[in-house]
């Protein structure tokens, strides 16, 4: 058998190998299954991401909270002080009246942050809550639907294996380097050989200029096509 006859048997299994790899990669199931799984993962960063808001807020509840607590103290400290000895002029007395009304302003708005950043945490945390009892039921169908798939997988997974076999006993006698140069066409073009006819690339169906043709490779019978870099049988 000629290496041209060698490399299109190969090239026959070799490609039925990969339509059947392809065919398993559009199953329903499997797409399905990777869409869930997927769904699953940005669900479970989604609820992380709430968490760690929920958890600055809070840190920001409770320093809030502490600074509260300074200003009452200020403004109990600042009453008493008002009470032991009273401003003896209206200058004093608006100070400490603009002071103290500094104070119960700062107050306010600190107490206004809290209850908003409360407001906001109670949201997501809800927000978290719901996203885990939906992750927790698609979870169950994920698992269940994996099971399933992965039953019926198995036997498609060992039929693949037997045609890549089948396709690798086909290089026997195939010239190494011509293999490696199929090998090497096919990640970018595929399939790697095609026909040639009519002086024209039966993979991209560009015409071949008449100097390429005349460029037969030690009498192999094998050209490049200058298009799309295929290696042409001329049949």
């Amino acid at each position: 058998m000629t290496q041209i006859e060698l490399l299109l048997q190969y090239q026959q299994a070799d490609m039925a190998a990969d339509a059947f790899e392809k065919q398993i990669n559009r199953d329903p199931n499997r797409i399905a299954l990777k869409k869930n799984r997927e769904f699953l993962v940005e669900q479970q960063n989604a609820a992380k991401k709430l968490e760690a808001e929920v958890a600055q807020m809070t840190d920001r509840v409770e320093t809030i909270k502490l600074a509260i607590v300074r200003l009452e103290e200020q403004l109990n400290q600042m009453a008493k002080r008002m009470q032991d000895t009273p401003p003896t002029d209206l200058a004093k007395a608006q100070e400490a009246a603009r002071n103290a009304q500094k104070l119960l302003s700062d107050l306010e708005d600190y107490e206004k942050e809290m209850r908003t950043i409360q407001k906001e945490a109670a949201s997501r945390e809800k927000a978290e809550k719901d996203i885990r009892v939906k992750f927790a039921k698609v979870k169950a169908e994920y698992d269940k639907q994996k099971e399933d798939y992965e039953a019926e997988s198995k036997e498609l997974k060992k039929e693949l294996e037997q045609k890549r076999k089948e396709a690798e006993e086909k290089t026997a006698g195939l010239d190494p380097a011509l293999l490696e140069k199929y090998r090497t066409i096919k990640q970018h073009c595929t399939p790697p050989v095609a026909k040639l006819y009519s002086g024209q690339c039966m993979g991209c169906n560009m015409s071949l200029p008449q100097a390429t043709l005349r460029k037969l490779k030690n009498d192999s019978g094998i050209i490049e096509c200058e298009n799309c870099g295929r290696m042409l049988i001329q049949m």
